[in-house]
Formats: C-alpha cells, sequence, structure tokens
C-alpha cells in the first residue's frame, strides 16, 4: 500500500514538474505580462521635397516592421527646425539642407552621433510644360521673358536660400528680387509653374521630375551655389530613440538608395 502510494506520489510530482517547465518556456516566449509587444508611432519631420519618396519608404517599412507606425510630416525645412525648437513631438528629422540640421545640433536638439549626410539634389529653373518662351538660362531671368518668377521664402525655405545663393554668385539678385513671388515651400513654387501662374520657378530637380506639367530648362551654374545636401538624424527629445535609429539606418540600405536614385536623388560620394 505503502508502495501504491508512493508511486502516485511520483506521478503527480513528475506532472507538475512538466507542466512547470511548459509554463517556464511559454513565458520566456512573450514579453513582460504575456501580451504582444507595444506598437511604435515614430513622427518623422521631412523636407517637403521628400514626399513622394518617403511616402513609399514608409509603406515598405512597414511592411517589414509590423510593429512600427511612421507618421510623415512634410513642410519647408526652416519650419520643421521650428516646430523641434518649440518642442513639438518629433524622432527624426530630415532636411533638405544642412544649415537647418547644423543649426538644430548646435542647439543640443539632435543625437550628433545619429546625423548623416543621406542624398543630394540640383537645383534647376523649370517654365510650364506648354509654355512658348525660349528662357533658357538662369541668367535670362532678368530679361523681359520673364514678369514674375516663383522662388522659395530664403528665410526658411532652403531651395529659396540656394537660389539667392546663385543669383548673388551672377549679380542679379536685385533684378530677379523685383520679379519674384515667394513661396513657403519647394512643392508651392511647383505647382505656381504647373498652373502657369508664374513664367518660371526655381525647384530641385527631383521636384521637376514629379510632374509632366513643368520643364527644366537649366540647372543651376556649376559652382554657383553650395551642394544641395540632405541629412539626416534623430531628435534628441525622442521617445523611441533605438526604432528611430534603426529606421535612419534603414534609409541607408542598397534597397533604399536605389529607390531615392529613381526619384532623381543623388549619393553622397
Amino acid at each position: 500500500m505503502k508502495k501504491q502510494n508512493i508511486r502516485v506520489f511520483l506521478r503527480v510530482a513528475l506532472l507538475m514538474a512538466v507542466m512547470l517547465t511548459m509554463f517556464t518556456i511559454v513565458g520566456c516566449g512573450k514579453p513582460a505580462g504575456g501580451s504582444q509587444a507595444e506598437p511604435v508611432e515614430l513622427t518623422v519631420l521631412a523636407a517637403a521635397s521628400l514626399t513622394d519618396v518617403c511616402n513609399e519608404i514608409g509603406e515598405r517599412y512597414e511592411a517589414e516592421h509590423e510593429n512600427v507606425k511612421l507618421n510623415f510630416s512634410y513642410g519647408s525645412s526652416g519650419a520643421l527646425q521650428t516646430q523641434i525648437e518649440e518642442g513639438a513631438p518629433a524622432d527624426i528629422f530630415m532636411s533638405a539642407a544642412m544649415k537647418q540640421m547644423t543649426a538644430l545640433d548646435e542647439e543640443g536638439l539632435m543625437d550628433s552621433d545619429s546625423i548623416i549626410q543621406l542624398l543630394e539634389n540640383k537645383i534647376v529653373l523649370v517654365v510650364p510644360a506648354g509654355s512658348d518662351t525660349d528662357l533658357s538660362s538662369f541668367e535670362e531671368v532678368v530679361t523681359d521673358k520673364v514678369s514674375m518668377i516663383g522662388l522659395g521664402e530664403p528665410e526658411s525655405v532652403p531651395v529659396g536660400q540656394y537660389s539667392e545663393e546663385v543669383f548673388t554668385t551672377l549679380n542679379l539678385l536685385d533684378a530677379v528680387k523685383a520679379k519674384a513671388n515667394y513661396g513657403s515651400d519647394v512643392r508651392t513654387v511647383l505647382s505656381w509653374v504647373e498652373t502657369g501662374e508664374v513664367d518660371c520657378g526655381i525647384v530641385y530637380a527631383t521636384d521637376a521630375y514629379t510632374t509632366e506639367q513643368v520643364k527644366i530648362v537649366a540647372e543651376a551654374p556649376e559652382g554657383s551655389c553650395k551642394r544641395v545636401i540632405y541629412p539626416a538624424g534623430v531628435v534628441k527629445n525622442s521617445a523611441h530613440t533605438e526604432e528611430a535609429a534603426a529606421f535612419v539606418e534603414y534609409l541607408q540600405t542598397e534597397e533604399i538608395l536605389a529607390l531615392f536614385e529613381s526619384y532623381g536623388f543623388s549619393r553622397m560620394e
């Protein structure tokens, strides 16, 4: 009788040990609390000229990272800089010029180690696709061929700053200002040219490639302005620094760099 009791006891003990082991294995396979990890939302402040390519990048990234949701906010780099300075929620900043990124970094608002020079663009002069003007150079903007030119606001829009550099180099800035209509970002300038509200405009080459309603008539003369470099980096106050850094790394993968090139951007050399 005692032997039977011992056998029963051993069987029960063995069963309990097996069950305990199974619970331990299952528990180790789940995050704390027994539920799936909470989804992460990243806010990406990106220059307006990155709108089309970043929308596609966002779709790809979310398909590959089911736990991450990307929220893109587009605008002029200067306006986005101001948002970060004023404490607006942001995880990643993608600028159309080094000026805004450098300013934020010097103010201690960026993770300095995360900042990369990602892409390069070109400054171009465009006219409406149906225009019969024979405008063919930046120098000709000051002639009677042009009554109004669309430019980015130089205080906050990088393409406007590059434009002023070009015309300053050509000693034409004052004459151009007399004909200028200033837009809040590069896509506004592009839309004016598309609809014929201005005779011509200065945008990035990548913007011109997004539409058949404008045509490029000239690139900015060599050496007339700084290189158009697009940096990216993690905002220091990001609540998700690891996930934000992972996205910046993703932007540098061969697949995504090739995608940028398909939209007209150049890789940094």
